[in-house]
């Protein structure tokens, strides 16, 4: 029996993904708890942190997100025709 000349690398990419998805939904369970808890410090003031506070982490940690396409779009990357 020949061995592969190539390795597979199948279970790496699965993986992968793995890690990449837990890390996603990590992600998105953080930024779902900051915002519940700043919809909470707009309810109740007797809070572990004020209102600014709260705002401020928000505004730092989850609206700096940046749209993929925007990007592509400042580079002008759609404007340039590639000839395949």
């Amino acid at each position: 029996m020949k061995k592969p000349l190539f390795f597979d690398d199948q279970a790496h990419i699965a993986e992968q993904f793995t890690i990449v998805e837990d890390h996603t939904s990590q992600l998105a369970a953080l930024a779902f708890h900051k915002v519940n808890a700043y919809k909470l410090s707009l309810q109740n003031q007797a809070y572990c942190m004020s209102r600014a506070e709260l705002h401020d982490l928000l505004q730092s940690t989850l609206f700096n997100y940046v749209h993929p396409c925007t990007v592509l779009q400042m580079v002008s990357y759609f404007d340039d025709s590639s000839d395949n």
